[in-house]
């Protein structure tokens, strides 16, 4: 027999005292926790009566970490998410609640109400049935009943809408949708049916916004953005359709269908960027080579194609080039007669081309689908041009372009002005002739050779017109006719004597 020394019963008499300690200490902790949670969920409720759902929200969270098996706190929680407009958060939430205290009819009916939008009718159903078998209020019998009876009737709507889709009758499937989808806003597969209806009939703005949310509701809709992403690049919308794609490969980058179009259009994408900088610095040959290979890259879409050929047609127009672009810039036209770009840079080719009445149409057309101010401007600019033309006109007189150099002018002047000098002409009426145009040649060099005054002449006004001159004004030589023109050198400066002989 152990004999227990005087300090081991002087211990042993504590431990009565230790475990009352510690019993008191343990319910204190109970107490304390069910006063937290508590609090919790009355400062929770008074935020919640005051609209501020955030700091409402933070103290239902504690309530719920507090005490896990508490349905209140689920339930109040449940209730900011919905006032949040955070349904998906809610729903695991009424179901708690519903798992700890399954005659919740209110929880059951909002639970039912949240199946119902999201398309989940069977539940949905269930819910309300549950529900009307639980004693419930008025209300909510009332409720149940206006429930129940508007899943039924999704429940058909949803079987015709099926039906008429697999007969290809889209437009009866999207009447049937767009009731389904009242009721169901959150229904995925409801919208995913209604979008392909309208890809169907080519309502590709609806289809899109159909899509768009479908990708929202569903966390993992990899199919959506691929949608998404091959109808903008079919709209010729190539920097929407990579937004999407890169959207798909976020989600699963190893999509086959994503990832292979991806590579199409990031091709694609880049080739239209590096045509535009090319425009930026006015490399307009290289932007056209490169607008080619984009019609290459992508033949089937028609719309890269026309867009590729409006650039085509504004760089050869800003280039100088108005007899190449003229045919092109037609051609857009032709698919698209308002695009008022194409219309901008045909006016301008059929200026530089000298077809003036043109120019003045195309610009009186994309006048009438903008207020661009460059097309007010080109238009009163093209007026006056033809105005012009029908007296006189320096470039043609000297047989040079609108675009020729002084070193061009020179030259086409000195070759003109040798060729129909008086002193070739020896019949009366051929000399006179002869006088006229060489006056005429003379005043083209003038003009054309004085910076200032082709300016003027080149925005339709004739500086060595005497209407333009009343008041004073640039004096020219030339209004004496012949007689005041002997001694002027047309090669040279000064006074000169010489004839023209030939063997």
């Amino acid at each position: 027999m152990v004999t227990l020394t005087p300090l081991a019963h002087r211990l042993l008499s504590y431990v009565p005292f230790v475990l009352v300690l510690l019993d008191l200490r343990y319910e204190g902790v109970i107490c304390g926790k069910d006063n937290s949670v508590e609090q919790h969920l009355e400062m929770g409720k008074k935020l919640l009566a005051a609209g501020q759902l955030a700091d409402a929200l933070s103290h239902f969270h504690a309530a719920v970490d507090g005490d896990p098996k508490s349905y209140m706190g689920y339930y109040r929680r449940a209730t900011v998410y919905l006032a949040m407009g955070k349904s998906k958060s809610a729903l695991p939430d009424l179901s708690k609640v519903i798992e700890l205290k399954p005659d919740f009819t209110s929880a059951r009916l909002q639970r039912g109400n949240l199946l119902l939008k999201q398309g989940k009718l069977d539940e949905a159903e269930s819910d309300f049935k549950k529900v009307l078998k639980s004693s419930p209020s008025s209300r909510e019998e009332q409720e149940a009943q206006s429930q129940l009876k508007k899943s039924d009737e999704i429940q058909r709507l949803v079987t015709q809408a099926r039906s008429d889709f697999g007969l290809k009758d889209y437009s009866s499937a999207v009447t049937h949708l767009d009731k389904i989808i009242d009721t169901c806003q959150w229904d995925v597969d409801s919208r995913e049916m209604r979008a392909e209806c309208f890809i169907q009939l080519g309502e590709m703005g609806k289809a899109i916004s159909d899509l768009k949310a479908a990708s929202k509701l569903r966390n993992d809709n990899t199919q959506a953005f691929y949608k998404l992403s091959t109808i903008y690049y079919n709209l010729g919308d190539h920097e929407m359709s990579l937004n999407e794609v890169r959207e798909c490969l976020k989600l699963d980058p190893d999509h086959k269908q994503c990832f292979s179009h991806y590579k199409q259009v990031k091709k694609l994408n880049k080739q239209i960027m590096s045509a535009e900088e090319l425009i930026q610095q006015q490399r307009y040959g290289d932007a056209v080579s490169k607008y080619e290979t984009v019609m290459k890259t992508e033949p089937n879409v028609p719309q890269y194609t026309l867009h590729a050929k409006e650039r085509i047609c504004h760089c050869l127009s800003a280039d100088q080039q108005g007899a190449k672009a003229i045919p092109v810039c037609s051609e857009v036209l032709k698919s698209d007669p308002q695009n008022v770009n194409a219309l901008k840079d045909r006016a301008e080719a059929y200026l530089q081309d000298e077809q003036y009445e043109e120019a003045i149409k195309d610009f009186e057309s994309a006048k009438e689908h903008s207020d661009d101010r460059q097309i007010k401007e080109g238009l009163e600019r093209a007026q006056r041009l033809l105005k012009q033309s029908q007296k006189r006109d320096y470039y043609k007189i000297l047989g040079v372009k609108r675009t020729a150099q002084k070193k061009e002018i020179l030259k086409a002047y000195r070759k003109l002005a040798q060729q129909w000098h008086p002193d070739n002409f020896q019949d009366r009426e051929d000399k006179k002739k002869a006088e006229k145009k060489f006056i005429d040649i003379a005043q083209a060099k003038e003009v054309l050779t004085d910076p200032e005054m082709r300016s003027k002449f080149d925005h339709g006004e004739d500086p060595l017109d005497p209407e333009s001159q009343q008041g004073g004004g640039h004096h020219h030589p030339f209004h004496g006719g012949w007689e005041s023109f002997q001694g002027f050198n047309p090669f040279g400066s000064g006074p000169f004597n010489f004839k023209f002989s030939y063997n």
